[in-house]
């Protein structure tokens, strides 16, 4: 009788160990990802690094590229924060400026953005989440504060 209690409690531990090793491999482990694989704001947690590139198109006929680093955190809840260091035309026009905002996430992985500079105005942008949570890229999207321009910038996660 002992032993039969002991290989049923043993079979039973095992199969416990492998649903939570299936579980702990699954796509659904991400946290902030919903069970039916939706994103939403959870989904973003924590620190990304981003690099930053495009133009800045201050009159018809002219272009100035731009070229930039933002570690960017954040809350699972909306809110973010981040400092960024950005050239244009390879002169520094800011070193380490912070900014603070808000994110939405869709369940389909796509979103909006508002950053709120230390140094004035605004940036909005248009996000879509890959890999899960730990890749973000990004678009500046009007309406624009300054002049028109076109600038993308791809986030990793950091571990």
């Amino acid at each position: 009788m002992r032993k039969e209690l002991f290989s049923r409690i043993s079979m039973f531990a095992a199969s416990l160990a492998m649903v939570g090793a299936f579980l702990a491999c699954s796509p659904f482990a991400s946290a902030g990802q919903e069970e039916d694989g939706a994103c939403s704001n959870r989904t973003l947690q924590g620190d990304y690094g981003f690099s930053v590139e495009g133009l800045i198109l201050p009159a018809p006929g002219v272009s100035v590229p731009v070229r930039g680093v933002h570690m960017t955190h954040f809350d699972g809840k909306g809110n973010v924060t981040q400092v960024d260091s950005i050239l244009a035309n390879g002169d520094p026009i800011s070193d380490w400026t912070p900014a603070r905002g808000t994110y939405h996430v869709d369940a389909n992985c796509t979103g909006t953005m508002t950053l709120h500079p230390g140094n004035g105005g605004f940036v909005n942008l248009r996000i879509v989440i890959v890999r899960n949570g730990k890749e973000i890229h990004a678009l500046v999207w009007p309406p624009y504060d300054g002049p028109a321009r076109v600038v993308t910038s791809v986030g990793i996660k950091v571990e």
